[in-house]
């Protein structure tokens, strides 16, 4: 009896010991930051034509991972692929006349039937700043994009790169992961009014529109 006690006696260390480092291993994962926001709709009189738009894998699911360069720095996962298809639904269905979702990416001998032409966007960089020697949760993102608008036949017509920046309004928040998401919050809606106001300005775009009929903005009515 006194040696299955003994026995007892000494796995409970052990198990005590094993539960805990599980609870720091668990402690020291990455923190995690799914982004979420509201994004208004612009304000712009809608272009008369029907754009096709195709999401690729990397796009709809995008995520950026950090590792932390220390013990003392979190590793860092910001997913905010949910939120850049919500985004860009919401400006490219206020920006043209109709859009449509593509189920397959298109390819040049395979045309897309009923659009005027065909965008795919990427993100092809993500970078944030956080405050690591003050109490004050002010993040910084800045996200770089890359747009191919193709024609419906698949032959390219543009492509062009553009960033977009988002910086924490106030250091009055209650948790990094909050601070980060509402940076990227701001950098994803600053991509959109970037991408609003320059579409029409990016040269092959411009030649595009005019061969469709479209006027441009800075051109006489």
């Amino acid at each position: 009896m006194s040696h299955s006690m003994t026995s007892v006696s000494r796995a409970w260390p052990a198990l005590t010991a094993t539960l805990l480092l599980l609870g720091l291993l668990n402690g020291c994962g990455p923190a995690h930051v799914v982004v979420e926001g509201k994004f208004p709709a612009p304000l712009i009189e809608p272009l008369p034509l029907t754009l096709g738009v195709w999401y690729g894998d990397d796009f709809a699911n995008h995520e950026f991972f950090d590792e932390s360069k220390s013990k003392h720095e979190s590793s860092w996962i910001v997913s905010t692929g949910v939120a850049q298809v919500q985004i860009w639904d919401t400006l490219l269905n206020g920006m043209f006349t109709n859009v449509v979702h593509l189920k397959t990416q298109p390819t040049a001998g395979q045309p897309i039937a009923n659009v005027d032409a065909v965008l795919i966007p990427h993100v092809e960089e993500l970078q944030y700043a956080i405050p690591r020697h003050t109490q004050i949760k002010v993040y910084e993102i800045w996200m770089r994009y890359r747009f191919d608008l193709l024609s419906a036949s698949g032959t390219p017509i543009a492509q062009w790169g553009m960033t977009s920046y988002g910086k924490t309004p106030t250091g009055f928040l209650q948790s990094d992961q909050e601070a980060v998401n509402l940076a990227a919050v701001m950098a994803l809606r600053d991509a959109g009014a970037n991408f609003a106001t320059n579409f029409s300005r990016v040269p092959a775009v411009q030649d595009w529109l005019r061969e469709k009929g479209v006027p441009i903005s800075s051109e006489p009515q």
